[in-house]
């Protein structure tokens, strides 16, 4: 093994992972946002790990709620990818065109595979980025329907 900054971006994006869209909402604010670092984190509770990079508008109302929604994106990312993929202002409609349908925690969007409602249990600082530990609280599933699986060809940019 070697310590070279190439070599660790290489081996890290083999890790595989999935991609959702972890929406929030808190005092009438919503948006929603492409979520890749994304890992079940323990049985009992059914708690699960995601990573938010600071300064997202997402971290300001899932701090202010204590919670979010985790929507699984199936095996075709694309439309969730065009919608989601350039991110959102503050203020700006994240879920504009979608068939969503509010929870206590987040938007659920309609053509997602899996809906997880969750609530943060700890928060911490990860370098450029805030681990969210959170146990999931309500879930429902489109029993059959395969997720979209993610490999990077860097691990050190998304």
């Amino acid at each position: 093994m070697r310590n070279d900054p190439g070599d660790i971006g290489k081996a890290i994006g083999r890790i595989p992972s999935g991609c959702s869209i972890l929406t929030c909402a808190h005092g009438g604010r919503s948006t929603g946002m492409l979520a890749s670092w994304v890992q079940q984190a323990a049985f009992d509770p059914p708690s699960i790990t995601v990573c938010l990079k600071k300064g997202r508008p997402a971290s300001e109302l899932v701090d202010a709620s204590g919670g979010f929604a985790l929507n699984v994106i199936g095996e075709d990312p694309t439309a969730m990818f065009k919608h989601f993929g350039k991110g959102f202002a503050p203020d700006e409609d994240a879920f504009a065109g979608l068939d969503v349908e509010p929870s206590e925690f987040g938007p659920l969007i309609a053509s997602c595979i899996a809906h997880l409602g969750c609530r943060v249990v700890e928060k911490v600082s990860v370098g450029d980025h805030d681990l969210y530990v959170a146990h999931v609280a309500s879930a429902r599933s489109n029993d059959g329907a395969a997720p979209y699986v993610h490999i990077r060809k860097s691990g050190l940019t998304y």
